[in-house]
Order: C-alpha cells, then structure tokens, then sequence
C-alpha cells in the first residue's frame, strides 16, 4: 500500500500517536508541522487524506483547509480533509466544515476513531 496521508500537526506528542496509528496499517506519512510546510507538501499529487490540526503556529488550520480545497479541487479524486483539533466549543465543529473539512474530530486523539475515520475514506482493497 503506497496511499500517502499528510499530517500537520506541531504538538509532538499527537504527531507520535497520529505515526502509530498510521503506519501499523501501512500508509506513507508524510509529517508537517507548519501550515506553511503543510500547504507546500499537499502539492504532492499522490495525497490522498489529510489530517490537520487547527490551532498552529502560522496559519491557522480553518485558512489551510480553505486554501486546500482551493487547490485541492482541481484533481480528479477528492481529497478528504479530517481536522483533528482541542477546539470543542460550541460552533467549532461547523467552523472546521465551512471551511472545508469533511470530519472533525477533538482531542484527546482516540485512536480507535482516529483508524475509523481514516478507514472510512481509504477502504482497504
């Protein structure tokens, strides 16, 4: 399995957990821990989800998912935006979807819905 996912993510704890989890199931993580560096890796053509925290040190991550849908829309396969944040105040979530994410999900990271969540937009073959 050669399917990349892109992290962004500046807290090195979750970015050790999100590897883990990943990883064990045999996806390529591709690791960013600026919204900058972030935006920059996702022109790699071959992503195919994206996990994105929203509370990073340069951009924040409801302008990366803004900007992604942007230029992520031009492939041919949309590509699923999970945010992955501490923000779990009342109007939050459905900040993170306007902006463009598909799921959003608080942390604590829970690995069994983080593997859920991932399973459910790249089904194993």
């Amino acid at each position: 399995m050669n399917e990349k996912i892109l992290c962004i993510e500046d807290n090195p704890d979750n970015m050790i957990l999100i590897r883990r989890v990943i990883q064990a199931r045999g996806y390529k993580l591709l690791e960013a821990e600026t919204g900058a560096e972030g935006l920059a890796m996702a022109e790699d053509g071959e992503i195919r989800l994206v996990l994105l925290d929203i509370n990073l040190p340069d951009i924040d991550g409801y302008e990366i998912a803004r900007r992604l849908r942007t230029d992520l829309n031009h492939r041919e396969t949309r590509v699923p935006i999970i945010a992955i944040t501490a923000n779990a105040l009342k109007g939050d979530a459905e900040k993170a979807l306007g902006a463009g994410c598909d799921v959003y999900m608080s942390k604590p990271i829970n690995i069994h819905e983080l593997w859920a969540r991932v399973a459910f937009f790249l089904p194993r073959s």
